[in-house]
């Protein structure tokens, strides 16, 4: 297929509107078979449950050109259980795990031409996303739903490559014990919004959270979940019932254990051992791994021995090797690209 004629080298990582995206609606018990459309636009009653109760979920993956000329997504077949555990915890009916892949496919395949070409820094961002669309007045959950899934081609999220971030520990709480942080909900991110807008306005790239119970424990950023090297290069990530379970941290501690024969642990990390690491990243979708070169207490610095210039050595391995494998010039393990046909 034919790209689009699009500076792939220079497009940021913002929304641009593409041909094709996917819509099923929920209604008398049942979704229905759902359909491609070119209509970008959502028309919703003044009343609808997401408007008033915020009752939405949603997620993130991308969609890639290989070394050899294919399309693939990287490891859907996690972002749709995820999104039915989303679903379920906030009285949502499920879209079917096997329908959600289906419609991904086809989203992509409709917009292939948008799907940048290999090397470019670029990829294909998919945005799959549920919510209450009938009219809901009394708090309880709605009756009526639409599942959508839209595509839009991003650049890198590091123009000129990835520089150490400076966070601080923040003074708001991300997620409840008991809570909805564990989950990809949008008013989990409507909360963080105060919090990021404070810490850039203080010149801090991003927040850490501690545990909202004994604010003792780290936790995660805003958007993304932590990964520590200690100075024996081991891999440690943070464990707590209220924080998302990252498909990209997922597939960084198997990358380390399997491909760079790295110890892994996964535990509670007390915020005063953090002191004591190597090496510090936040992971997600959009940038894979981000450095942070040194996280700030209120004043007090902890700087990391990477230092603020480049990612560290352990770090960049993971980043070289997962990118590799969603590239296509590593071979991926079995189940984690789905090719687009």
């Amino acid at each position: 297929m034919e790209k689009k004629q699009i500076d792939w080298s220079n497009i940021g990582f913002g929304y641009m509107q593409t041909e094709k995206r996917y819509v099923s609606n929920f209604k008398n018990g049942a979704w229905d078979d759902g359909e491609l459309t070119s209509d970008a636009n959502i028309v919703l009653n003044e009343c609808a449950g997401v408007l008033q109760y915020a009752q939405t979920v949603f997620e993130g993956m991308k969609a890639y050109t290989t070394e050899d000329g294919r399309t693939v997504v990287f490891r859907p077949d996690l972002n749709a259980q995820r999104m039915v555990d989303s679903a379920k915890r906030l009285e949502m009916p499920p879209f079917p795990a096997e329908r959600f892949l289906d419609a991904v496919n086809q989203v992509v395949k409709a917009n292939e031409a948008y799907v940048p070409p290999y090397g470019s820094g670029a990829s294909l961002y998919l945005r799959p996303y549920m919510f209450g669309s009938n009219a809901v007045i009394g708090v309880k959950p709605a009756d009526e739903y639409q599942f959508r899934v839209f595509a839009t081609p991003v650049g890198p999220y590091f123009k000129g490559g990835a520089k150490p971030l400076t966070i601080k520990v923040s003074d708001f709480d991300r997620a409840a014990p008991h809570g909805t942080g564990h989950i990809k909900a949008g008013l989990n991110y409507a909360m963080s919004l105060h919090a990021i807008v404070t810490a850039h306005a203080e010149g801090y790239d991003e927040n850490m959270y501690l545990d909202a119970a004994t604010r003792t424990f780290v936790e995660e950023t805003g958007g993304a979940n932590f990964l520590f090297i200690t100075k024996d290069n081991k891999v440690v990530t943070p464990k707590s019932d209220s924080i998302l379970p990252s498909i990209t941290r997922r597939s960084l501690l198997y990358v380390a254990e399997h491909y760079l024969n790295l110890e892994v642990e996964e535990r509670e990390v007390p915020f005063e051992e953090v002191k004591e690491f190597a090496e510090c990243g936040l992971c997600g979708t959009a940038a894979v791994i981000s450095p942070v070169g040194k996280i700030v207490d209120h004043g007090k610095e902890i700087c990391f021995p990477s230092g603020m210039e480049q990612m560290g050595p352990t770090i960049q391995k993971l980043y070289d090797t997962l990118t590799g494998i969603q590239m296509g010039y590593i071979e991926a393990p079995e189940g984690w690209v789905m090719e687009v046909k």
